[in-house]
């Protein structure tokens, strides 16, 4: 590893805990000005996934920070193109691969070239190409304009979901090469333009090296982590350790030392001139957070074992399908593996962290069916039998 100067920093764990909530957007007021683009900024990339229980996660990631920002607004905040913008107008993000399918902010293009560069040199690839595919998808793509997936010649060759059509393999390797961008989706498709059509035009370039490329991305992880192990800032955008290595000194970050952490620690230095204050939100989040993105962190930081279960058999899961852990006080204190019938929000399986988290699930809960709204609430199972009622008497006294 590069020769880093000795910390000259000492934090606590509560330090760094606050810290990484400050960075996240979990303790102080939100900024409501800039919205969920200037959210989307602040984080640096937002996750996004199939699965919809509640919402999906790129939508649960705003109302998590912002309160209950309606759907619809946070669809049209990441992918309207600017209103004020001269004709044609410019998106505000993209869609790429980062800690995995992300919106990135549109400004940080030029940064990706390192990992568009790669997967064109790329010897082998999952689905095979068959000839004069991808010409043909460019090709459609100039003279006919963004096109979904099944515009462009259908997704997929059967309904398995891994079977994807030529057409599909091609736009996506062209998605990967940066000639394709997606800078909307359509329902959950993704749509496909031309980068040189889509991008703005001082965005449109690889002309920085790796090196630039991965210094802008390490300094960008720290920012949004607060403070972070060389592990936790690769994670960050699913950078490799040596990547890491290469640029972390002339990143701007700076080592310190973390009461409990046991391995060396980089933090953004504007985050440590002043200490977080202010208010904690209280909520459900994705399991596709990144504040909890990498599992060895959460449970570094907040004593907490998170795992999504959805891909995990029915008998052997432990807290649900898609159990979201609960925020409260700057700690995590449960989970609620939700469901809606209707416009009845299910509580299939709460777990408590001990009688005093029973106000905050309830809030929890009741914010989060106002959200999504529905007008009831159902708890089927209390891992705790013992605080079933209690919740029951905090949800009728939230709701009433």
């Amino acid at each position: 590893m590069t020769t880093l100067p000795r910390p000259s920093t000492e934090l606590s764990a509560d330090d760094a805990r606050r810290l990484a909530l400050r960075a996240q957007g979990f303790i102080g007021a939100p900024d409501r000005r800039s919205g969920v683009r200037g959210l989307l900024r602040h984080l640096g990339a937002v996750q996004l996934d199939t699965i919809s229980v509640l919402a999906r996660s790129h939508e649960l990631i705003p109302y998590a920070r912002l309160g209950a920002v309606s759907r619809k607004t946070i669809e049209s905040a990441y992918w309207t193109p600017a209103s004020e913008a001269a004709p044609p107008a410019k998106p505000h993000a993209f869609e790429y691969w980062s800690h995995a399918a992300c919106i990135l902010p549109i400004e940080e293009w030029p940064h990706f070239a390192f990992r568009r560069r790669a997967y064109r040199n790329r010897p082998h690839w999952n689905h095979e190409l068959p000839d004069g595919t991808y010409d043909q998808v460019i090709k459609q793509l100039q003279a006919e304009g963004p096109l979904t997936a099944t515009e462009l010649g259908g997704a997929k060759k059967t309904s398995e979901w891994w079977d994807w059509s030529g057409a599909k393999v091609a736009v996506e390797r062209a998605l990967m090469h940066g000639e394709v961008v997606c800078v909307a989706r359509r329902g959950w498709k993704r749509v496909y333009d031309l980068a040189e059509r889509a991008i703005p035009g001082t965005l449109l370039h690889d002309d920085l090296d790796d090196t630039e490329c991965l210094r802008r991305l390490v300094r960008l992880a720290g920012q949004s982590l607060g403070v972070g192990t060389r592990a936790d800032i690769a994670d960050y955008h699913r950078l490799k350790g040596d990547q890491v290595d290469a640029v972390i000194a002339d990143s701007g970050l700076v080592p310190v030392t973390v009461e409990g952490w046991g391995k060396p620690a980089w933090a953004d230095p504007a985050a440590l001139e002043t200490p977080p204050r202010g208010r904690h939100r209280t909520t459900l989040l994705s399991p596709f957070d990144s504040l909890i993105w990498e599992r060895a962190r959460t449970e570094r930081i907040f004593g907490f074992t998170h795992r999504l279960e959805a891909y995990v058999p029915k008998p052997k899961r432990v807290y649900g399908y898609f159990a979201m852990p609960v925020l409260a006080g700057g700690r995590l204190v449960g989970r609620v593996d939700p469901a809606r019938e209707g416009r009845t929000l299910v509580a299939k399986q709460v777990t408590l962290d001990g009688p005093k988290a029973v106000p905050a699930i309830a809030q929890a809960l009741a914010e989060a069916a106002s959200w999504v709204d529905c007008t009831d609430i159902r708890v089927e199972r209390v891992d705790a039998p013992e605080l079933r009622e209690p919740l029951a008497r905090e949800l009728t006294r939230i709701l009433a």
